[in-house]
Parts: C-alpha cells; structure tokens; sequence
C-alpha cells in the first residue's frame, strides 16, 4: 500500500492561481480561532518531512510555504499564540490550544530572515501556490518510518511530478550558499534581480 504523505499530495494536486492575492488562516479550535492575513501568496510552497514542522494528523510531510514577513498579521485572538521553541532557527507561532502551527518568523542572522514560513492549507480560500517539490525527505526515517519504504514515498511523490530533495530545493540552496558568500565577503552584481528571477523576495531593513 502506498504510504500517506499530506492529504493536497494523497488526494491529487490541484493547481494554484498566479494571481491569486492572498487571504486567511485559521487554528483549529472549534471557536475563537487565531486568523492569520497572508497579503499575497506564498513561494517555494513544498511537503517538508522534518521533525518541527506542524503536519495533519496521519500524515509523513508537512505542507510549507515561505511569504514576506511584511505580508504576514495576526488579525484575530494573538494572545493564543505561543512560540513552540524559542532557541530554534525559526520559531513557530503555534495555538496554545489546539497546537496548530501558524506562522514561522526568524529574527537571528539568516538566509531567510525576512520571510515567514507558514501552512496555506489552514485557508478556506484557493488558489495558493501548489507544492513545487518535497525536501527533507530521509528525515521523516528519524521520526519512525521504516528506510524500506522510503523508495515508496519517493516514487508516490515523483507520480504527482514532484522531485525529492533530502534537503531544500537547488534555488533555496542557491540562496544559501548566496548568503554564505556574502558574509565572506563575495559580492554579486545584480544580486536582489537574480533572487527575485529565483521566486525570493525579502525585505530590505
């Protein structure tokens, strides 16, 4: 039987809308939910298997996607937020309810400072980006699952076309290396119009 890797992979793709504009997240709590306004939409959208990322019940991969952080408000019941782990890289605001992740903000030194990391599912509206790839795929091995079937999942995944990376996708570790580089003291010319070619759009402070 084929593993079950996040129900948007399960139960087929569907294709999000390149003009779509954004809209709301909500926790799942039955009643004064926790709404998080997303003010566009959301890039590098991907099925992440690390052990950090909020996932649906059931399920081997969490679905993840990076937004400017200036896109990003807390516009209902932000005294139910909580940070989960306040040492880690990203920390993610989840309900202190009913633990659903809803966004990720990084304030230290980082390639990715400047975005938040957040979970279109929790939307009722459509038209956000679709998963483009799967990374941190092996490391859903150290939450359980049994190496024997990691040919399965990848090949579940290569049949809805998307590739496996084992860690993020050749353009997110472009701009790693790029920031790498940078605090080494290489320069780029042209640099922010290669990142935004590579779907990256931060803020500049």
């Amino acid at each position: 039987m084929a593993p079950s890797l996040h129900p948007l992979i399960d139960n087929g793709i569907t294709a999000g809308s390149s003009s779509f504009a954004g809209g709301k997240l909500h926790c799942h709590c039955p009643s004064d939910k926790v709404e998080v306004t997303l003010g566009s939409n959301v890039a590098h959208n991907h099925a992440c298997g690390c052990s950090k990322c909020w996932k649906p019940k059931g399920s081997l991969f969490s679905i993840v996607g990076v937004i400017s952080r200036d896109a990003v408000s807390v516009t209902a019941n932000a005294s139910k937020l909580t940070i989960v782990d306040k040492e880690a890289t990203i920390q993610r605001n989840a309900c202190k309810d009913c633990g659903v992740h809803l966004f990720g903000r990084i304030e230290k030194d980082h390639p990715f400072k400047g975005l938040d990391f957040v979970h279109a599912e929790l939307s009722s509206e459509k038209g956000w980006q679709e998963p483009q790839f799967a990374g941190f795929v092996s490391s859903i091995i150290e939450q359980g699952t049994n190496p024997k079937s990691m040919d399965d999942v990848r090949a579940k995944f290569q049949s809805v076309g998307l590739q496996t990376y084992d860690v993020l996708s050749p353009a997110l570790m472009d701009l790693i290396s790029t920031f790498t580089a940078q605090k080494a003291g290489v320069r780029f010319a042209n640099l922010w119009l290669v990142l935004r070619s590579r779907g990256v759009e931060f803020t500049r402070r």
